[in-house]
């Protein structure tokens, strides 16, 4: 496994597990257990993913020492305001059962998240937090947090595979000191992403899989990734990608199926947006 230094000296792996979509606290529970066993030290959950509780169940039963975990969870839009975010981290911690958070992220840029990015600056220098940042700040959004915040967000977790290459995104990112870290990394299953023709050709000659090609073609480009499975031998499968490189033509060829758009979410659509509001996470 390789490491990402942050903008603050923290190392962050460069590969983890997400939890998203594993509401079940049973399943979610067994899932991160199978994560830390196949040696995941990286797990990504949400306030908005409604399994805190569970992934804390597991850290506690997986036997893994805390030093040699990543914890990162993320603050929801219900809560972005300077007093909904210190009571949100209180109870994150609370919910995972630890004393402090490797990475506290924003999940959406809306609402008051200038206010509440101030009371993760004070947790963070309180301890609490060893590193914050956001999800889904596209350029724009990103570049005025940064000029208006005093402790500039050490990662940026938005949508990266290879049909939705952001390049401008990352250029930004790169101009503030801020990593980039892959949602969907595997687009959601969408463009055939497991059976590809281009990315199993490539893969074949490294004898890995389409799958294990679109990871290491976005680790290589400095991208954390967070892919999810509740199968054991799949998560096994993305964690065995440290072992191979591929080549400047290969990455270039993956380069060519970048579509420029997201074909799962628009944060430029009303409805979207008045959905993500309407979700609460709490009474």
């Amino acid at each position: 496994m390789d490491w990402i230094t942050l903008n603050n000296g923290v190392k962050m792996p460069l590969e983890g597990f997400g939890v998203f979509q594993i509401p079940d606290p049973a399943q979610c529970e067994g899932a991160v257990l199978d994560a830390l066993a196949a040696g995941c030290r990286l797990i990504d959950t949400a306030a908005a993913y409604m399994n805190e509780r569970a992934v804390g169940a597991a850290l506690k039963k997986g036997g893994v020492p805390r030093e040699e975990l990543f914890i990162a969870t993320k603050l929801w839009v219900q809560d972005a305001s300077y007093e909904g975010a210190r009571a949100a981290i209180r109870r994150s911690l609370d919910n995972l059962g630890l004393e402090y958070l490797d990475l506290y992220l924003i999940h959406q840029p809306l609402g008051d998240y200038v206010g509440a990015y101030r009371a993760m600056e004070e947790a963070y220098r309180e301890g609490l937090l060893r590193a914050i940042g956001v999800c889904n700040f596209y350029p724009a959004r990103l570049a005025d947090l940064c000029e208006t915040v005093e402790v500039i967000p050490a990662v940026n977790q938005v949508e990266l595979h290879p049909f939705f290459q952001q390049e401008d995104a990352l250029s930004l990112m790169g101009e503030y000191g801020v990593a980039p870290e892959a949602w969907g990394p595997f687009a959601e299953g969408n463009f055939g992403i497991f059976t590809h023709p281009v990315l199993t050709e490539i893969g074949a000659k490294y004898g890995k899989s389409a799958a294990q090609t679109a990871l290491r073609w976005n680790v290589q480009r400095g991208v954390v990734v967070i892919p999810k499975s509740v199968r054991r031998e799949r998560m096994e499968e993305n964690l065995d990608i440290w072992d191979f490189r591929l080549s400047q033509e290969d990455m270039e060829r993956i380069a060519a199926l970048d579509v420029g758009h997201s074909e799962i979410v628009s944060h430029d659509d009303p409805g979207f947006i008045r959905m993500l509001h309407g979700l609460k996470v709490h009474e």
